[in-house]
């Protein structure tokens, strides 16, 4: 054993070594791979509002590719599970086939009317955002509240989405589009990306849950939230043939 060790470290020294010149030789047998962490920050209380006073599904997709700050288009779908239960989930449409799978999701929102104009609802992250939960949000009839929320306080309300609505593939489309001009109309929102790839964050803008400019609550202060991911990071690994 007394041997080996000096042998041992002599070795791990050569290959560190190596590693530093390796980028350097250029010979054939070595090559670079970039790799990276796609997740970008989000502004949870822009979501929170977002939520609050959109119109439709339609309406909320469109205001959430406004606040998301990466390159994909953030995709909508949305269920009604009973009179009193409805989830809407935001994923990112990979395989373009206009439904959230599994893996393509990354947030969800799940409603529940809890009595006689009375409702509340939670904010949770999906996926590599999982560990993330909102406070639970008690909302009314009488608050000010778009129609996508308002219309389970009218009078013979029906659930509107047994049969589930989600994001199109062409309309994703139209979203990516509207979501390039929204940014181009609003530059300092939106300072230039540092590099070309997929996901990187526009800027640190990610709030927290009770945090200034946040959506209308009630009840009590909310308990904190984190930002939505991480910025980018980039990687290089060296491998050798």
């Amino acid at each position: 054993m007394v041997a080996v060790r000096p042998l041992a470290v002599a070795l791990s020294a050569a290959v560190a070594l190596g590693g530093v010149t390796g980028c350097e030789s250029g010979r054939s047998n070595e090559r670079w791979v970039v790799t990276e962490d796609t997740r970008v920050e989000i502004d949870w209380d822009a979501v929170n509002q977002a939520y609050r006073e959109a119109e439709g599904p339609e309406d909320f997709e469109k205001r959430v590719n406004e606040i998301y700050t990466g390159d994909e288009v953030v995709s909508i779908s949305v269920r009604d599970q009973d009179d009193k239960t409805q989830v809407v989930t935001g994923f990112f449409d990979k395989d373009g086939d206009g439904s959230a799978g599994e893996s393509e999701k990354i947030f969800t929102i799940k409603r529940d009317i809890v009595g006689e104009g009375a409702a509340q609802y939670q904010i949770a992250g999906a996926g590599p955002y999982a560990s993330y939960h909102s406070p639970m949000w008690d909302i009314a009839a009488g608050m000010m509240l778009g129609s996508f929320l308002s219309n389970m306080f009218m009078p013979g309300y029906r659930p509107m989405y047994m049969v589930p609505y989600s994001t199109s593939p062409a309309r994703a489309g139209a979203l990516a589009a509207h979501r390039d001009s929204y940014r181009a109309a609003n530059p300092s929102k939106f300072p230039p990306k540092s590099g070309a790839s997929s996901g990187r964050s526009y800027g640190s803008r990610g709030g927290a849950w009770g945090s200034g400019g946040s959506g209308r609550s009630s009840g009590g202060g909310g308990r904190r939230g984190g930002g939505f991911g991480v910025k980018t990071k980039r990687t290089r690994v060296l491998l050798r043939a």
